[in-house]
């Protein structure tokens, strides 16, 4: 195509406007192709990382089995005050559900949910269902004279508080909570508290773990930048040997090696440090949980912190020696705040990793060595009360981003990278 040229050198405006065009459609068709080489990650990304977070979100507060499974019961009480019993026709409405769900054979999914929030629900509901099919009007004297709980106010409340397709009840659980029938929320007793004080050992644990990996992993990665390369990278098969190494197998050793009769009580009793009648006990409590994930997550420590101190020139030591600074001064002034991106990569790395740790703590944690993730694996598994599973998974990941906003605050992405 022949471009004109007016007499001063300029393209004229009809050229101008065919170039500009020429160049966007260019443009877009660059972002075309830049998208489509993406669009893979982005769908994997949307299927096993934005769904399934989403779906926790949603099942944390999704609440459709009083509402699906007692329609009657729940359009009935929408109108109720709450002071005293229902009137006879909620009583007719509470028996036709219960007749149905009985054979439809799902009134105890409703029943198992209302027992989440006051016990003997489950027992009160499908008692009650079981003779619901010969019972005749007038409903409500002849219902509660089968189950005493129906002429109680309060189970009433319950099941019109819980007929909302949506509930904050998982959440209030999960704080250790209580809703009373008449809506009040309190804290339960100091004795029947239980998930903030796993979140508060999970946290606390793991950080335990963190530094101990820290301590431990420094001066192997030190050491593996100091030598040679060929010998570095014999001595890093080592470190990667575990990673060669099933989990299951690595816990299992550690079990064997920390029980009353095992590897490590063996030594100490021969040595004369422990005596064979007070052989220390590390295994099934919190002391197993910190050793054995010590040990599980050390390599990521490693990593990177010895790619980041690959990259510290050896020179820079030898200059401060030079200047008249010693050995500790020359370490302390130049080589550690160097390689503090590294610690501080490995440091995110290990806690994020041992925040949602289970299948460790599980084995060798006992009672005392449990983690939340292990207490979310049992509502999902166990007693398949998956909204508080899901509460508690929310609450999991709002603290770990709540840790790293604050992390971030205090180091700062500069002093995090690989190498």
């Amino acid at each position: 195509m022949t471009t004109t040229v007016m007499a001063d050198g300029q393209l004229t405006p009809e050229e101008q406007k065919r170039l500009t065009a020429d160049m966007h459609r260019s443009l877009r068709r660059k972002k075309t192709r830049a998208f489509m080489l993406v669009a893979p990650l982005v769908v994997f990304i949307l299927i096993t990382f934005v769904a399934p977070i989403a779906t926790m979100l949603f099942r944390s507060v999704d609440n459709p089995q009083v509402a699906t499974y007692m329609p009657n019961t729940t359009a009935a009480l929408a109108q109720w005050e709450g002071d005293a019993l229902p009137d006879e026709a909620t009583f007719a409405a509470l028996v036709k559900d219960l007749t149905e769900g009985r054979k439809d054979k799902t009134i105890g999914k409703a029943a198992t949910r209302l027992n989440y929030e006051k016990s003997r629900m489950r027992s009160l509901i499908t008692g009650t269902a079981r003779k619901a099919a010969r019972l005749t009007p007038p409903y409500k004297d002849k219902v509660i004279k089968i189950k005493k709980g129906w002429g109680d106010v309060d189970t009433w409340r319950v099941i019109k508080r819980e007929s909302s397709t949506f509930t904050k009840s998982y959440y209030v659980a999960a704080f250790d909570m209580k809703t009373q029938p008449d809506g009040e929320i309190t804290v339960l007793p100091d004795k029947q508290q239980i998930y903030i004080k796993l979140f508060w050992r999970t946290v606390w644990m793991s950080l335990l773990i963190t530094a101990l990996t820290v301590l431990l992993g420094y001066p192997v990665s030190y050491l593996l930048a100091s030598l040679p390369l060929r010998t570095a990278n014999m001595l890093m098969i080592l470190v990667l040997l575990p990673f060669w190494t099933s989990l299951l197998v690595r816990t299992s050793s550690w079990i064997a090696m920390l029980q009353g009769q095992g590897v490590i009580n063996d030594l100490l009793v021969w040595i004369g440090l422990v005596d064979d009648q007070n052989r220390l006990t590390m295994i099934y409590n919190a002391t197993g949980t910190v050793i054995t994930m010590t040990h599980i997550l050390l390599p990521f420590m490693i990593l990177p912190l010895y790619s980041v101190m690959k990259t510290i020139p050896p020179s820079y030591m030898r200059a401060a020696r030079s200047l008249g600074a010693t050995p500790f001064t020359a370490f302390y002034r130049v080589y550690l705040p160097q390689s503090v991106p590294g610690i501080s990569a490995g440091a995110i790395l290990v806690f994020i990793l041992a925040i949602g740790y289970y299948i460790t703590p599980a084995l060798v944690g006992g009672q005392s060595g449990q983690f939340i993730g292990n207490m979310i694996a049992y509502h999902m598994q166990g007693s398949l009360n998956w909204g508080l599973a899901a509460a508690l998974g929310v609450m999991l990941l709002v603290l770990v981003l709540g840790i790293y906003a604050v992390y971030n605050r205090l180091v700062g992405d500069n002093k995090v990278k690989m190498g």
